[in-house]
């Protein structure tokens, strides 16, 4: 029997990236993979539905391929992660067109759901979360790959469904990353991600943690760099920066996401810091890790958040000067403690808010690439359209930062590292030339 032809749609976070590239692996021992959606006779997408946009999306999608089956041109559509994971007792009756649900731990059994489909029954297959499957993957990136070191959250932040979609935090074991890792080849960059980085180990036994998995992991031959994203900035640890600024594979790069700098606003999120104590740490990162390169996200018109929090929030990025920033408007989200609070905001407070915050980055971002002008740096080659290479310097982590865009002499690959002097930059893009 011809095996039948799957694509596979990832929608969301890097996180789910990891996941969608271990169901490819499931998938591939029954049926042959496609890129091509329309080629497809099966398509799965991966849901996200962190937010009320995401989740849109995501039906969005849903409804676009039923369209494609409606037509003739699909046989079977599948929905797996998020979206059915919390809301699959309404998207059952309400999405007919779909074959197949299946949660986020749920991809040991989605082929032989899929299969059990074609006899003409509908399959939910949503269980509860689970431990992280050990299995091979399948890259959808090139030269350098996400490590999913945890799964779900137990911080309980106010806004947030993450706890109530993954479940509270689960550390994959050590061995379990370090073989995960050691199979996806050679790789320039090695990125460390999960709901919270810095909490890696807190719920296993055996001492393990983020510097520890981080030392062990440097040992890996196939493993050129270290990146670390999401790292929660009450457990960014004294020994944690020493490895940052000590050890050669990880990049002088954090991702901490901070969310706001007012105190009161901080409290209601269910936040551990301050403004002063935010500051503090990004103050010993930039002295003790130089030239470091700080990330951070922050949410604007959260529930009772005044002109003048916001006004607070404005100063602290005007003190941080981090590198980078995401602004996202604050979305009242069913189920969390924030949709229950008194003072909501309209959106047009919320939209006027979140354009303020990006207009003062942007003029950050500018000062700082302006410094960078006339000096060189080492750029991890991603792509070339016949006239120019795009890339990233230590600075810029993929999706979520900005390119460097360069011209030079020579034959160069994606993945290989090349020297490059910077000439210039707008928006949060700079641009060079291959330094020989």
């Amino acid at each position: 029997m011809e095996r039948k032809k799957v694509g596979v749609i990832s929608l969301g976070c890097d996180k789910n990236r990891v996941d969608t590239e271990k169901m490819l692996y499931r998938l591939q021992e029954k049926f042959e993979l496609t890129n091509d959606p329309v080629d497809a006779e099966i398509i799965v997408i991966n849901t996200c539905a962190f937010l009320s946009s995401a989740r849109k999306e995501a039906i969005d999608e849903i409804l676009s391929c039923a369209a494609l089956k409606e037509a003739g041109k699909l046989e079977k559509l599948v929905v797996t992660g998020c979206l059915p994971q919390k809301f699959v007792a309404e998207l059952y009756d309400a999405l007919p067109e779909v074959d197949v649900f299946a949660g986020i731990s749920d991809y040991d059994r989605l082929v032989n759901a899929i299969e059990e489909s074609f006899a003409g029954e509908r399959k939910n297959i949503v269980g509860q979360p689970a431990a992280e499957p050990d299995v091979p993957r399948v890259l959808t990136t090139d030269g350098y790959a996400y490590l999913k070191i945890a799964d779900g959250c137990s911080n309980f932040c106010t806004y947030c469904l993450i706890p109530k979609i993954r479940g509270a935090y689960r550390s994959v074991k050590e061995d379990l990353l370090i073989k995960e890792a050691a199979q996806l080849g050679k790789l320039d960059e090695l990125i460390l991600v999960a709901q919270d980085v810095t909490k890696y180990g807190s719920d296993l036994k055996n001492g393990e943690n983020l510097v520890r998995l981080i030392r062990k992991l440097s040992a890996l031959e196939n493993v050129g760099h270290i990146r670390l994203l999401y790292c929660y900035p009450e457990s960014v640890t004294k020994e944690l920066i020493d490895e940052i600024a000590t050890n050669e594979k990880v990049l002088k790069y954090i991702d901490i996401p901070l969310q706001h700098a007012d105190d009161a606003v901080l409290k209601s999120m269910n936040r551990k810091g301050t403004y002063k104590s935010y500051l503090a740490l990004i103050d010993k990162l930039k002295e003790r890790v130089k030239g470091i390169a700080i990330r951070s996200t922050f949410i604007t018109g959260f529930p009772g958040e005044s002109e003048e929090a916001f006004g607070v929030l404005l100063k602290f990025l005007q003190e941080a000067k981090l590198f980078n920033a995401g602004f996202f408007k604050y979305s009242k989200e069913d189920g969390t403690a924030a949709a229950k609070m008194k003072n909501q905001l309209p959106e047009r407070v919320k939209n006027a808010r979140l354009k303020k915050l990006y207009s003062a980055q942007k003029k950050i971002v500018a000062n700082t690439l302006k410094s960078l002008v006339g000096q060189k740096q080492e750029v991890f080659v991603e792509s070339f359209n016949g006239v120019c290479y795009e890339g990233r310097a230590y600075f810029n982590a993929p999706d979520i930062d900005g390119k460097v865009i360069f011209t030079g002499a020579g034959d160069f690959q994606t993945g290989d590292r090349v020297k490059v002097r910077f000439t210039g930059y707008k928006d949060y893009d700079l641009f060079g030339e291959v330094s020989e």
